[in-house]
């Protein structure tokens, strides 16, 4: 990898640091935090591409192979991310002569495929979600928005158990939960600026149910029915978060501390959102460094 390659990718990692939940921290062994920060690597870009968030420069159209004419077309972009990623995999294991993969942040992601015999169908899950967020705009039921979220979060989880070789059928089970109630929190803070990019991941039958229209989420505070709304969706995903305490319970040593960390984070960014009366459309409401270290650690005492 080039110097200038290396400093992009380290770019797009630095941005773990803005996540609700620890990402890959300096607690746990060095091979699993190297094998996690390739895997959010991987997330991080995908989900950069979807949003149109990518570094201005075109320079990760270049790795990809995509020329300047469809620097902006985000589905040339995600297709030709999905190529470079087949390239990846077929460089991992070894099947025949195969071109390496052109963007850094997949070659980086070759050792960890490698290491844990990782199947390609989470990284594709993730690619197709962000296909979906260029063509679904909004969902009518919280199913349909389940459904989404099995492919833009749960794959996440369900990696972090292959990494870390943990996953059965039970934890990944436990994990999707954790992985969905992540997302539905991330939404819930991110309402203004989803609307802005002309998307609501607010399910149409709760907003009918609670009164909302779209043009309530556009107002530059909320009102009590859009406060109603958020607290509604607030408490499903807190009740998803709780479904995943077992998952924390099940494991041991610094994995748990680190499946807790997940939990807590999530937690911590839901009492930031009740503390801010739900009302989430000024800014996302951010959970502190000692919020997330208390759920946290409330996550690690609790029986599942």
């Amino acid at each position: 990898m080039t110097a200038d390659a290396d400093a992009h990718a380290h770019t797009v990692l630095a941005k773990a640091a803005g996540e609700n939940f620890p990402v890959a921290p300096r607690f746990l062994p060095r091979a699993w935090r190297d094998d996690l920060m390739a895997v959010y690597g991987f997330a991080r870009l995908v989900d950069d591409i979807g949003d149109g968030d990518l570094a201005p420069g075109g320079r990760d159209a270049a790795y990809l192979g995509v020329g300047p004419g469809q620097a902006a077309d985000r589905l040339a972009l995600l297709d030709a991310f999905e190529a470079d990623l087949h390239r990846a995999f077929r460089v991992a294991e070894g099947s025949g002569p195969s071109a390496a993969p052109g963007h850094p942040l997949l070659a980086a992601l070759v050792p960890a495929v490698r290491r844990h015999r990782l199947g390609p169908a989470p990284f594709l899950g993730l690619i197709e979600a962000n296909r979906q967020d260029q063509k679904v705009l909004r969902y009518a039921t919280y199913e349909q928005l389940a459904g989404y979220c099995e492919l833009s979060a749960n794959p996440v989880g369900r990696l972090v158990l292959s990494v870390t070789g943990t996953a059965t059928p039970e934890r990944v089970r436990r994990s999707d939960a954790v992985c969905t109630g992540l997302q539905i929190v991330e939404h819930l803070q991110d309402v203004a600026e989803d609307l802005a990019r002309g998307r609501v991941y607010l399910p149409a039958q709760d907003m009918a149910r609670f009164s909302v229209r779209e043009s309530d989420l556009a107002a530059p505070t909320a009102n009590a029915s859009v406060r109603t709304l958020i607290a509604f969706e607030s408490e499903r995903a807190h009740r998803l978060l709780d479904e995943g305490l077992p998952l924390v319970r099940s494991v041991g040593g610094r994995l748990r501390l680190l499946l807790a960390g997940f939990v807590g984070g999530g937690r911590a960014a839901l009492r930031a959102i009740r503390a801010a009366g739900y009302d989430v459309l000024p800014g996302p409401p951010e959970p502190t460094k000692r919020g997330l270290l208390r759920e946290a650690g409330m996550a690690l005492r609790r029986e599942g």
